[in-house]
Parts: C-alpha cells; sequence; structure tokens
C-alpha cells in the first residue's frame, strides 16, 4: 500500500473523526487532520508549512471579513427591508417576476460574502416571512431559502469553492463570472418557480402590506440604495476600465460601500452590529484557514499527487460520476473540505478535455450543493429553522431542484470545451 494513500487516509480518517464523533470544528478537525497526515508521512510536525497553509486563502478571508461588514451595513440602514417590500408591493400582480426577484435578493449576500450562511441568515430572514404570507408553504418557502443561499454562494463575484480549486493548481481567480451565471441564474429561476409559483395566486396584497416594514422606503427613499450602486459601479470599472479607475482591491471596496451606507440609512450601533455578524462568518473564516493546512500537507507528503494519478486511472465516465456523487456527498462535511480535496485533483485530471476556468467554475458550482447534505447541511439547516421545520421537511422539497443543478453541471463540464468564450 503507497505511504500516500495510508497519510490520506489517515489525515481523513482523524478529520471524520474529529468532525462526527468529537463534534470539534470543521477548523480544528482538519487542523488536526493535517498535523497527523504530517506525522504518517515522516514529516514530523512542520511549523513552516502548517503555518503558510494557514494563510494560503488570505485574500479570500479578507473578502468574506469585509464583505459581511457591508451586508451589516445594508441590512441595518434598512436598506434590505425596503427592497423586500418594494419587490413584493409593485409587483405582486405578476407573481414569476416577482418570486425572481425575491429569489435574487436571498443570493445576493452570498453572491458577495461566498457564504450560503450568510446569504440565508440576513435576506432570507427577510424574505421568508414574505414567502409565507403570500401563501407559500413553510416547507417551500424553507427549500427556495436553501436553493438560493446556495445558488448565491456559487455565483460571482466571490465564490470560493472556486477560489479554493483555483489557488490549489495556481490559477488567478478570473474569468469565472460568466460560466458561474450560466449555470446559478437559471437554477435559481427553475427552483423558485418550480417550487412557489403555484401558490401565488389570487394575492390579497392588503393583508400583506399589514405585514410589510412599508415606513423604512418612504422615510428614506432611494438613497437607501446608493451604497448597493457604489459596490456594483466600482467593481465593474475597476476591471472593466482600469485605466479610468485604480484596481482598489475588492476588500477596499467593500469597506467604502459600507461607510457610505453609515449615512444612507437608519442609524445603528456600528461596532456593536459588526461584531454581532462577525460571529457568524469566523467559522467560516476558521475553516478557510483549516484548508489552507489541509492541502499544504497534502501537498507536502505527496497525497495530493497520488489522487490525481489515482484519478487519472478511472476513466472519464467514473470520472464524471464521481464528480457529481462524491463532491456533493463530500460537502455534507465541507462544501471547502471537497473543493480542496477533490475539486482540485478533479481539476488536473480533467485539464485537457476543455476549458480550465469553465471545468473549475463548474467543479465549484456542484462542491457548493454539498451545503444541502445532511448532516452538516449549512443552508438547509438554517433555512428550516427560519421557517420554523425540522430539515428533513424542508430537504424533500429540495430534491428536484438538487438533481437539475447536477445535471446542469454536468453538461457544462461536459461541453467546457465550447464554452471557453464565457471566460
Amino acid at each position: 500500500m503507497d505511504i500516500e494513500f495510508i497519510v490520506l487516509l489517515s489525515m481523513l480518517a482523524v478529520f471524520l473523526l474529529g468532525n462526527f464523533l468529537l463534534k470539534l470544528p470543521v477548523s480544528l478537525s482538519m487542523i488536526a487532520g493535517a498535523i497527523v497526515g504530517a506525522l504518517v508521512g515522516g514529516e514530523g510536525i512542520p511549523l513552516r508549512h502548517l503555518f503558510e497553509g494557514t494563510f494560503t486563502y488570505i485574500d479570500t478571508i479578507l473578502i468574506i471579513a469585509t464583505a459581511m461588514i457591508f451586508m451589516t451595513v445594508i441590512q441595518e440602514s434598512g436598506a434590505l427591508e425596503a427592497l423586500n417590500a418594494a419587490i413584493v408591493t409593485r409587483f405582486y400582480k405578476k407573481p414569476a417576476i416577482m418570486l425572481i426577484l425575491l429569489m435574487f435578493m436571498i443570493m445576493f449576500p452570498g453572491m458577495i460574502t461566498g457564504s450560503s450562511t450568510a446569504a440565508v441568515l440576513s435576506a432570507g430572514a427577510l424574505v421568508a416571512p414574505a414567502l409565507i404570507l403570500i401563501g407559500i408553504p413553510k416547507a417551500n418557502a424553507g427549500a427556495i431559502l436553501a436553493i438560493g443561499s446556495i445558488m448565491g454562494m456559487a455565483a460571482p463575484p466571490v465564490n470560493i469553492p472556486a477560489m479554493l480549486i483555483s489557488g490549489g493548481v495556481d490559477m488567478p481567480y478570473i474569468g469565472f463570472e460568466g460560466p458561474l451565471f450560466l449555470v446559478t441564474i437559471p437554477c435559481a429561476v427553475f427552483a423558485v418557480l418550480f417550487l412557489g409559483l403555484r401558490y401565488c395566486k389570487n394575492l390579497e396584497i392588503d393583508k400583506i402590506k399589514a405585514e410589510l416594514n412599508l415606513e423604512i422606503g418612504r422615510k428614506y427613499g432611494l438613497k437607501l440604495y446608493i451604497p448597493i450602486v457604489v459596490l456594483f459601479v466600482l467593481m465593474v470599472t475597476t476591471r472593466l476600465l482600469p485605466s479610468v479607475m485604480p484596481a482598489l482591491g475588492t476588500p477596499l471596496i467593500f469597506l467604502i460601500s459600507a461607510v457610505i451606507g453609515l449615512f444612507t440609512g437608519r442609524k445603528f450601533a456600528v461596532v456593536e452590529k459588526c461584531s454581532e455578524s462577525m460571529k457568524t462568518t469566523i467559522p467560516v473564516l476558521g475553516k478557510l484557514m483549516g484548508v489552507g493546512m489541509f492541502i499544504q500537507i497534502l501537498t507536502l507528503t505527496g497525497a495530493r499527487g497520488w489522487i490525481v494519478v489515482s484519478c487519472l486511472g478511472l476513466g472519464l465516465t467514473l470520472l464524471y460520476a464521481a464528480v457529481c456523487i462524491v463532491m456533493p456527498a463530500f460537502g455534507a462535511v465541507s462544501s471547502y473540505g471537497a473543493a480542496t480535496v477533490m475539486g482540485v485533483p478533479f481539476l488536473l485530471v480533467l485539464l485537457d478535455t476543455g476549458d480550465q476556468v469553465v471545468i473549475a467554475a463548474m467543479l465549484s458550482f456542484i462542491c457548493c450543493l454539498g451545503d444541502l447534505m445532511p448532516p452538516t447541511a449549512l443552508a438547509g439547516n438554517y433555512a428550516a429553522q427560519i421557517v420554523g421545520l425540522k430539515y428533513r421537511y424542508v430537504l424533500k422539497h429540495c430534491v428536484v431542484p438538487f438533481l437539475v443543478c447536477v445535471g446542469v453541471g454536468l453538461i457544462c463540464l461536459l461541453k467546457a470545451g465550447s464554452l471557453g468564450f464565457l471566460t
């Protein structure tokens, strides 16, 4: 038996033991797995490699932290509440458009933080009452929140699994917007219409208005949305017009937009609220540090190369089956872990089958779906809590959208050679 295989098994065993039996956080379980892997591989405790691995994804960590601050500002200022009320009251006569816009609202926090948890706990918590008010059953509403938050997590500009996969093969995180929008937007639209449209008939708008916060929009008007507009403009101009706008960096753009948001809406205790929101983000940041350490030791011991060589012997049919089954299933532990342990080797094996950016984007998209997988099921469990149900009642309504998403991701993966123009 190859020593690399033994190293991999020991790392995974310690990781799973710590996470499921000892109930340790995913980050600490990954750190423990990395240390054991180094010891089994004969490297002792390589402090330099452990330290370097911890800071492999420091850029991503800064993006998530500053994005969470921005989300807190626009949530507490009243922008999300006003937007939620505006969508329902203006489009209730066109339920399909209303549902699609509400789905985009659920996705938005995930798009800029890369976290399905952030999407569910912020915009999801605001949209859920509106979904239930317009007649959608709680289980369906929970499924919409779960799928929407995952589509937001997978959508650009911030897709953490894609960043992890790209970092694992030293590929810049550039050109992912087209391929990711190609799969996330249609899947999100299908999911919300499939789960909710048939219930949105003959809406009683007076009852719905009584439950919505219409006052915040009347009081502050369009200036509530200035931070969101500034964020969009800065992100677009720095990428498309580099000669006009210098590269500010995504973290700085989030901070600039957040500061502007402090003066456009409702006043709140900035330090207190931002500190509270960061508490929900710290586990995600810890996971990134643990993932970085894990993949560093996989590389140091040769286990990562062994995985790639082993995958080469599977054949394309079995490899695509593994992508659709193993990667989401591994997401039951961590979608970030799936991207690191499985996504990187799969990308290296599939490089010759099409455009590498498209392949990485599709692998990351399928990885994100792991957030529906019990027992962890971050997006699903939080969505179920918000609508007041057990996750098993929500999960059964997620099955069809999940299968459609996997199918769309697989088709695009198979057609990666012809989708290169999107990058």
